[in-house]
């Protein structure tokens, strides 16, 4: 049920930019509802509306399209253009509404970013949309009247806007910020901001409804029967269970032409034979030589690291519970689908990255797993198994990333890797980052003590194994805070900890051993210090540095240097306590501090970063690490669009997967051309559910293989074109 309030942009009064309306402005509202009963009684609204209008100016009259009244309104080049429209008088009482709806059209060829703002007559009350209005016809733009984003429904990424819903195209906002106490709404205020040319829009009538339905119809019936996004079409979508068993014939009679260990000049790792050799040990291992830094086979030859992350048949999963309604066709829970779905308890410990997720826990269905049974019946993983191996190698690839299925490891012949996983109960730092945890407090000696047990556990069945590449320690660990001062996160954390931490007690000991008496470190960094008791308090205030102060930086830096050699070491003691022969690959950096990585660097065999930048060397300080002489090793990098399903574009996005396959070569070329760099990997093998993983909801087209498991093919002829110009 919609409730039509007095809005009627196209019936406007033509006014002329920067011209703030005057009560003899008031816009002709003869066709418009009655005024809603206004909030304020004491000064009742009258039932008309006003505009104002900043660097906007209105175009000609008023047009019918698609059955809308629209006015043109252009927006000038400037900080934030906009159309104010609120009462005469009063305000609007919106209590029993749901969401604000806008005809509108984008007149240009391009896509538009408007801004929505509704402010309420409370200082604070406001809330905030921002949308990318594409070019076409007409559509009804709808704004839910409260805070919402697609982690409300469990997703990172909600779908694309607008589509089609009643044989009308509906673009719905699926992100709001703010609040409002909506029995006091002032003004709604459209406007573009800085814009650098002219944009010009339509809008027509606005209205409000009743319910929360938009929304979740938004949401409603977006995943088909295999897995897919429903509402959009793209080469290689599927439409029928034959489409998807299709091609499989063709691929078992070419797939497996040119693997590496069939290719002259590579000896049967992938290590390439036709330069001068090093000296085999029978492990992997790197070297320097020539001032290019190599990773070496076991049979002593040079080898470039290209390897794929999650290689796995598990990757389909997504919540299912609460949320069925997303969800078309899904099959039976029992008979030949049951192995297909499972259930999740709720999640635990101090992550950030289910924090104000919904749907994160419960029933789950694994799409790609059951797309796999439907292909190839029975026997689908041994099958899998073997198409994938097969398929990697004709691609270009020599290596299984991380968290890649243990079986496909030890059944087929490529280099892998393998993660120390530290568990357990021991003390924490927050650095302000903890998106994945806070970090281990490598000072607590139970901490050890869970290094030694997870190595011993990485390493049980594999420290004899010639194929594996090495070890990570760990993954994304929070070295830095958020933010310009993020660097001193770490620093800050141990300081603003219990006393009972033992990093904090060894930051104390290390500050005691350098200043002696309490008032020099006081005066030094420029706080009052009655006495080293003081700095035992819990939420101490450790300061910024400054350039009055220079002394506070210094110290936090030796100290996130201390705490960053305190866990390597110990990590990496660990480790080859467990198994001599293997590279130690470092934890996988995501967010890190110079002080971390030159630990790293002293103490592991390779440093590893999850690059995710246009080019590596945008995602580390590639001048800075050249001096440290480690080679380093790119863990996870992606390129994504959202133009084959999956909503989310990934970290680094593109505008189509042509450019997917364009900026993957462009990747892997500036790597091979580094001196440092031994290896890239990407992340990952197969796309993101439409509806988001059971981690944290990510829902990206970041795959090289589709959740029907077909290989995206344009796409892949980039890669291994790209992998084969390395000359690896």
């Amino acid at each position: 049920m919609k409730r039509i309030v007095p809005l009627a942009l196209c019936c406007l009064l033509a006014l002329t930019a920067c011209h703030k309306a005057s009560d003899t402005d008031r816009a002709d509202l003869s066709r418009a509802a009655p005024a809603p009963t206004p909030a304020s009684h004491s000064n009742p609204a009258t039932p008309t509306t006003q505009t104002a209008l900043d660097n906007v100016q209105r175009d000609g009259a008023p047009v019918t399209v698609s059955g809308m009244s629209l006015q043109r309104y252009v927006f000038q080049p400037s900080p934030q253009p906009q159309v104010v429209v609120s009462l005469s008088q009063g305000e609007w009482n919106w209590s029993k509404e749901s969401a604000l709806h806008v005809d509108m059209q984008n007149a240009m060829p391009w896509a538009v970013t408007l801004t929505v703002d509704i402010d309420g007559a409370k200082e604070g009350q406001h809330l905030h949309a921002t949308v990318g209005v594409p070019p076409g016809p007409p559509q009804t733009l709808v704004i839910p009247l409260h805070a919402t984003s697609p982690r409300d429904m469990g997703m990172q990424v909600g779908p694309p806007m607008p589509y089609v819903a009643g044989g009308k195209r509906v673009y719905v906002a699926t992100t709001v910020e703010g609040s409002l106490d909506l029995t006091h709404v002032k003004a709604v205020r459209l406007g573009t901001p800085a814009p650098t040319a002219a944009q010009t829009l339509l809008f027509g009538k606005l209205d409000t409804s009743h319910g929360d339905h938009e929304l979740r119809d938004a949401y409603t019936g977006i995943v088909d029967a295999w897995g897919q996004y429903t509402r959009g079409q793209w080469p290689g979508k599927i439409d029928s269970d034959d489409a998807l068993r299709g091609g499989r014939q063709k691929f078992k009679q070419n797939a497996v032409m040119g693997s590496p260990m069939e290719r002259k000049g590579f000896d049967r790792y992938g290590g390439r034979t036709d330069l001068a050799a090093f000296k085999g040990t029978g492990w992997f291992r790197s070297e320097q030589r020539g001032g290019r830094w190599h990773l070496v086979t076991p049979e002593g030859h040079a080898f470039f690291s290209l390897g794929v992350n999650v290689v796995d048949d598990d990757g389909g999963r997504t919540y299912i519970q609460g949320r069925e309604f997303m969800f078309k066709d899904l099959p039976s829970d029992s008979g030949r689908w049951k192995p297909f779905y499972g259930t999740d308890g709720k999640p635990v410990g101090e992550q950030q990255a289910p924090a104000g997720l919904n749907f994160h826990h419960g029933r789950w269905f694994d799409y790609y797993s059951a797309n796999l049974f439907l292909a190839d019946g029975r026997r689908w993983r041994q099958t899998w198994r073997a198409r994938t191996v097969a398929r990697l190698e004709n691609w270009g690839f020599n290596t299984l990333g991380n968290w890649s299925d243990e079986s496909l490891t030890q059944t087929h012949h490529l280099a892998y890797t393998r993660s120390v996983n530290i568990s357990g109960v021991f003390g924490n730092v927050s650095s302000g980052y903890d998106y994945w945890g806070r970090m281990p407090d490598p000072f607590d000696p139970r901490f050890a003590q869970a290094a030694d047990a997870a190595a011993a556990q990485a390493a049980k069945e594999v420290r004899d194994d010639p194929w594996l590449l090495g070890y990570f320690a760990d993954n994304e660990l929070a070295w830095a805070g958020k933010g310009p001062e993020g660097r001193w996160g770490l620093a800050q954390g141990t300081l603003r900890g219990e006393a009972r931490s033992p990093a904090k007690q060894a930051f104390i000991a290390a500050l005691k051993k350098k200043y002696g008496d309490p008032s020099k470190l006081a005066a030094a960094w420029g706080i009052t210090l009655a006495s080293w008791d003081a700095l035992d308090a819990t939420n101490f205030a450790a300061p910024n540095p400054d350039e009055a102060h220079p002394a506070i930086a210094d110290d936090y830096s030796a100290w996130l240097r201390q705490f960053a050699d305190q866990y390597f070491h110990t990590v990496a003691q660990a480790i080859r306590k467990h198994d001599p022969h293997h590279l130690f690959l470092g934890g996988r950096f995501a967010v890190h501090t110079p002080e971390a990585v030159a630990s790293c660097a002293q103490y592991c065999d390779v440093v590893s970063f999850n690059g995710y930048a246009d080019v590596p060397e945008h995602a580390f300080d590639a001048a800075a690490f050249a001096k440290l002489s480690k080679p380093a090793l790119i863990t996870e990098f992606h390129f994504g669009s959202d133009d084959r399903g999956p909503f989310g574009k990934g970290v680094v996005p593109v505008w189509s997967e042509q450019q997917r396959g364009e900026a993957y070569a462009h990747y892997v070329a500036a790597a091979a051309a580094n001196p440092a760099i031994v290896g890239v990997h990407w992340f990952q093998y197969v796309d993101q559910p439409v509806t988001g993983r059971l981690l944290d909801g990510e829902n990206a087209h970041i795959g090289l293989v589709a959740i029907t498991d077909r290989p995206f093919t344009h796409f892949i002829d980039a890669v291994r074109e790209a992998n084969r110009k390395t000359g690896y």
